[in-house]
């Protein structure tokens, strides 16, 4: 049992209120607003039109399937589907969203929204736990601004608030050593769901050795039986859904689709842009040959130092907090993301409350540069800061004023890349040298009398 004292009380308050106004304030935008749970309508009548022997990776099919259960009838969400984009999911996305899609609408997003909401409160909880072992107050602070500013997940619905929940789960379940195939299962169906939010958090305990790899691997086992069947299903029903599938993901991520990072995107200056480093690499030289190279190559290379100081340090939870707090900015930067899978940075406050606690100039900065991070990735922050610039008024051709821009308009990327920077930093730091004692007594609150 853990001892509850008095600041950890604090912060579980802290927490308590975040996953208050986590939830009411979602709940309320929810209800009130018009085309809510837009991303979820999406991949639920994809996995529907998939039940009815239809093709989801033809927007007009999944559209007509829309259209049979009454278009704008008062089970169906906000506006119909005219603008329904090609489906770029994986077929493992639609055997999860099965069981939801075989219901009505109404209680279908009812219990999307209560699935969501329970399990990433669930996941904040658990990441406040390992950090609240070193600073509960300061852990319950930057946990509960998270969780109020995290609404965009029961907004649109996104299978993100899902696979990074279930991420977080696994990773308290392998550092804590409890509940472990519990841990190996979400893992799996993080990556099922969205591999592009979990792979590098699974890379990391490929790489952490044993018997860590062997988990890592029990999940990649797990995950790879869930796609057999997932294609053997979609397979039968669209025995041409791979061409089909990259055909969509190619016309969408091509110079000028929906998920093209270029400035003049649809989405590229909203409180949902894109964050990857490609928005930001773009502004400079809209180009693809030029901004995806030049993206890769630096993520590329903070990765390969990233996996060699996992390769060369021995394991323990303390080195793995560190670890997670570094490639989680790297995973955001590398490939095409959103601001609500942003909500990935939760990995980071564990890491910052033993720097905290270790005090100095490090701590001081861990605490700044998460801070930064948690503030300008934060829905309600991101969307003032929409409001404020959605209308430039600087000449924005020249270099100061392209520069001027990317710092108003798209700072989430800059974000990133310093926490990513700084983690990484401090992670080689004490990967290379022996830790200071604060660092290696993470609790186990299981063995704590």
């Amino acid at each position: 049992m853990v001892k509850m004292t008095r600041a950890r009380l604090d912060g579980l308050y802290l927490l308590l209120l975040g996953s208050v106004l986590f939830v009411s304030m979602g709940s309320v935008v929810e209800q009130t607003g018009s085309d809510m749970m837009a991303d979820f309508k999406l991949v639920y009548y994809r996995a529907r039109c998939l039940l009815q022997h239809g093709d989801p990776y033809k927007p007009s099919e999944t559209l007509r399937a829309y259209r049979r259960e009454g278009g704008k009838s008062s089970q169906s969400p906000g506006r119909p589907l005219q603008d329904l984009t090609p489906d770029v999911y994986p077929p493992t996305t639609s055997i999860f969203i099965a069981p939801f899609a075989k219901l009505p609408w109404a209680p279908a997003s009812v219990l999307w929204m209560i699935f969501t909401a329970g399990s990433f409160i669930l996941a904040a909880y658990l990441m406040w736990g390992l950090g609240a072992d070193h600073a509960p107050v300061l852990s319950g602070c930057l946990v509960s601004f998270l969780l109020a500013n995290s609404i965009s997940l029961l907004i649109t619905g996104n299978p993100a608030g899902i696979a990074i929940s279930l991420c977080m789960v696994a990773v308290w379940c392998f550092l804590r050593d409890r509940f472990v195939w519990a841990g190996i299962l979400c893992l799996a169906v993080s990556l099922a769901v969205k591999p592009h939010d979990a792979g590098l958090v699974w890379l990391y305990f490929l790489l952490a050795g044993a018997p860590h790899r062997k988990r890592a691997l029990q999940s990649l086992a797990v995950t790879i039986v869930v796609s057999l069947l997932a294609v053997l299903w979609v397979g039968h029903v669209v025995p041409q859904w791979m061409q089909e599938w990259h055909a969509n993901v190619a016309a969408l991520s091509a110079h000028g689709g929906f998920d093209d990072p270029e400035p003049a995107s649809g989405y590229s200056h909203t409180a949902g842009m894109t964050i990857d480093l490609q928005s930001v690499i773009s502004v400079f030289r809209n180009d693809p040959r030029i901004y995806n190279p030049a993206s890769y190559l630096i993520c590329g290379a903070l990765l390969l130092l990233w996996s060699s100081a996992t390769l060369l340090s021995r394991f323990s939870p303390a080195r793995a907090t560190l670890a997670l707090a570094a490639v989680v900015p790297l995973t955001l930067l590398v490939t095409y993301h959103r601001t609500y899978d942003a909500k990935l940075l939760l990995f980071a406050v564990p890491a910052c409350a033993m720097l905290w606690a270790e005090g100095g100039l490090t701590g001081r900065l861990a605490l700044a540069t998460t801070a930064v991070g948690v503030v300008f990735t934060g829905d309600y922050p991101l969307t003032i800061l929409y409001i404020l610039t959605k209308n430039p008024r600087w000449d924005t051709t020249g270099i100061f004023g392209k520069m001027l821009s990317v710092v108003l308009t798209q700072p989430v990327p800059l974000v990133l890349l310093m926490l990513g920077i700084f983690y990484l930093w401090v992670y080689i730091r004490y990967s290379s040298t022996s830790p200071r004692t604060v660092l290696e007594s993470a609790v186990h609150p299981a063995q704590e009398a």
